[in-house]
Order: C-alpha cells, then sequence, then structure tokens
C-alpha cells in the first residue's frame, strides 16, 4: 500500500509583495519632470556621478504627482498587510501611519549598497523608469534581496535546488516602470550594478504604524 504524501508548507516564510500603481505611465512622466527639477534645485553632485539620492521628505512634498503616487504605496501597504496580518480593516485604520521616502537616480554603472532599515516594519520600492534589461547582465540593476536564515544550512544536491518559497539562495527583483516591491524592512537588500544604458529611478519608502495611546518612536 502507497503511504500518503507529506504535508508540506512553508514556516518562517518571508512575505514578498509585487504591486501596480493605476495610471502608472501618466503618473511617471510627471514625476520624472519633478525630480528633475529637484536635482537641478538642491544643486547635489551625483555621488561619483553614478547615483543621487533626494532627502527623506518626499512624503510630506505638496506636488500632486507625489501625493498620487504616495496615496498608491500606501494603499499597497495596507492591502497586503491584510492578506498576511489577522489585524482587522478596523484596527489598521486607527494605527497611526509615519512614513519617510526619497527618490534615487542610478546611473550606468551605478549602485545602491546593501542597508536594512531599523525602528521601521515594511520598506517599499516603487519604480519610477528603467532602461532595457541587458541581456548579457541578468543581474543589471535589479533589487537583490539577502537570504539570512539559512546561510549555515549545508547545502548537498537536494536542498541547493529548492523552489520558492523555500529557496535558500538570495532573490532578485526586476524594476519595472509602474510596479511596486513590499518587503519587511529588516530584510537586507541592494540595487546591483545597473550594467544597461540609461538610468534607474526608484522611490523607496519606509513606513511604521503607532498604535492607539502609544506615544510612538524616536525619529528614524
Amino acid at each position: 500500500m502507497n503511504a500518503a504524501p507529506p504535508t508540506v508548507m512553508p514556516i518562517l516564510a518571508t512575505p514578498l509583495a509585487i504591486a501596480t500603481i493605476p495610471d502608472s505611465l501618466q503618473l511617471n512622466t510627471a514625476l520624472l519632470e519633478l525630480f528633475k527639477q529637484r536635482c537641478s534645485a538642491q544643486s547635489r553632485p551625483l555621488e561619483n556621478s553614478l547615483r543621487y539620492s533626494s532627502h527623506d521628505d518626499l512624503m510630506e512634498w505638496p506636488d500632486p504627482p507625489v501625493r498620487r503616487l504616495a496615496d498608491g504605496i500606501i494603499g499597497a501597504v495596507y492591502s497586503v498587510i491584510s492578506q498576511v496580518s489577522d489585524i482587522t480593516e478596523m484596527q489598521l485604520r486607527s494605527l497611526k501611519l509615519e512614513t519617510r521616502a526619497w527618490f534615487t537616480l542610478v546611473r550606468t554603472n551605478g549602485a545602491v549598497p546593501a542597508a536594512s532599515y531599523p525602528l521601521t516594519s515594511w520598506c517599499a520600492i516603487y519604480c519610477v523608469a528603467a532602461p532595457p534589461r541587458d541581456t548579457a547582465r541578468a543581474d543589471s540593476g535589479v533589487v537583490r534581496f539577502y537570504e539570512s536564515r539559512l546561510g549555515s544550512m549545508f547545502q548537498d544536491a537536494t536542498n541547493a535546488v529548492m523552489r520558492i518559497p523555500y529557496l535558500t539562495s538570495h532573490y532578485a527583483w526586476h524594476p519595472e516602470a509602474g510596479q511596486l516591491v513590499i518587503f519587511p524592512a529588516a530584510l537586507t537588500h541592494e540595487i546591483a550594478l545597473l550594467r544597461a544604458a540609461g538610468e534607474l529611478i526608484l522611490v523607496t519608502a519606509r513606513i511604521r504604524f503607532i498604535g492607539p495611546g502609544q506615544q510612538g518612536f524616536a525619529r528614524w
């Protein structure tokens, strides 16, 4: 008699969500123009001429394109939390939302070093513009997420080729204009070297919530 197949389920899983901002083509055109103006107005040179990051007060900008983007990002984060948490819609909406955000412009051969964010629960990265993929370098300009939980696990021919969500290697997300990736802010990630010709423009948002009656946290 054949034994019943074992039940397999993911534990200690890390949620990662991909969302799309509605009407992103028109929105991104307006954001690109606005960001270029801010780069010129702030007169801050690109770091090594390859990367530029704005101040982290983007969520406070009154410009209509930024307000639309902020609403899209926050709405997507609420949706992700509802899918992975037992918190009710009423409870979620009762929490005070705090955000910090900035835009980053990466030119060919530029990159953003690995980072994770303390005092932050969620991180969201939105792609405003991305060059065509480099066929010679599949990892060009990807957002690379680092696996740390299983770093010390012994690997052989069987567990080295497991599928998502059991994958033990790092995970890469290819930014596409109009798409948004949402993940826990403690997850270490980086923007890999951009090998393609052109510019990669991303908006990164740090997000956390404060419950009713709580005093909040120190400034991040």
